[in-house]
């Protein structure tokens, strides 16, 4: 199990239990659109948590005669259900609720309770997200934000950054909304931030969906870890030519290397057993992920 991910789900798990309570019960004391909004969208977060660590057990499963390549992919199927949940619990929800408050507005009660439990709610999630970015900082090894979110396999880790974002976002979205509707009495400025809510709840739903499916079809493993892989095979003597090589990611730390390798001529049958063994251990000393490691002694055509 990747323990950066279980770290970030469980504060994110943590904060976003405590959060949903509270918005809950100023939601009902207030009647806010947007405080009803993001109570919800709390409380999936809270479900998508517990979905998530459900991911991370199951994936630690032996392989056996069923599933002989293991069951890292649990990951990515629990990651799939939430963002499902995202959108219909946290995106729909907020989206309806929105819309009401704009067709039939009502004026807000206890504003300073809102306030208050917005405040509080953008310093538990601060606290979640900085575990989250703290985490995924690490796993990006010196990359770009934007090349390290394209190229990671550790979906957890990255629905926790993105649920913790969205969160953040959608505070302060609701801060703006009662903000505007006490300051102007238009109180559909509540309803308008509600609806703009689940409008970045299912922004992220749809990014994390799609991430989702990529990695459950089969996702190679990045353009640099594939070169480590040849690199270390080349490194022997005994290989003539590197052909092709395949790569999937069965898991965030799980990758499947199948190799056709050409060998010299002259090398004696008697030494090809031992020696693919021997290329073996150099890709994974190189790649310590790639735990299921296949080399074909094939011809290669020159490239």
């Amino acid at each position: 199990m990747n323990q950066g991910s279980h770290k970030a789900v469980v504060a994110a798990l943590a904060a976003n239990a405590g959060i949903a309570v509270v918005k809950f019960i100023v939601a009902a004391a207030t009647g806010s659109a947007a405080m009803v909004a993001e109570a919800v969208h709390s409380l999936a977060d809270t479900g998508n948590q517990v979905l998530l660590l459900t991911g991370l057990r199951r994936s630690r499963k032996r392989a056996d005669e069923v599933h002989p390549f293991g069951y890292g992919k649990e990951q990515y199927f629990w990651s799939l259900l939430v963002a499902v949940l995202i959108f219909f619990v946290g995106a729909v929800v907020s989206l309806y609720e929105g819309i009401h408050k704009l067709i039939e507005p009502s004026e807000i009660r206890n504003a300073w309770a809102i306030y208050a439990v917005l405040a509080a709610s953008m310093a538990l999630e601060t606290g979640s997200f900085l575990v989250a970015f703290r985490e995924f900082r690490a796993l990006a090894a010196g990359r770009g934000l934007l090349e390290a979110l394209g190229g990671t396999k550790d979906l957890n880790l990255v629905t926790v950054l993105f649920e913790d974002s969205a969160a953040l976002l959608g505070l302060l979205i609701a801060l703006a909304g009662v903000s505007l509707a006490q300051v102007t009495g238009i109180s559909q400025f509540d309803g308008a931030a509600s609806a703009l809510i689940g409008a970045v709840l299912a922004t992220v739903a749809f990014w994390l969906a799609s991430k989702a499916r990529a990695l459950l079809v089969g996702a190679a493993a990045e353009p640099q870890v594939v070169e480590r892989i040849c690199g270390a095979i080349r490194s022997f003597s005994e290989v003539e030519r590197v052909g092709e090589v395949l790569t999937m990611h069965r898991g965030p730390d799980q990758i499947l290397v199948a190799a056709k390798v050409d060998f010299r001529d002259d090398l004696a049958v008697e030494r090809v057993e031992p020696l693919i063994q021997s290329i073996k251990d150099a890709v994974r000393q190189v790649v310590p992920q790639a735990d299921k490691i296949f080399v074909e002694a094939a011809r290669v055509k020159k490239g």
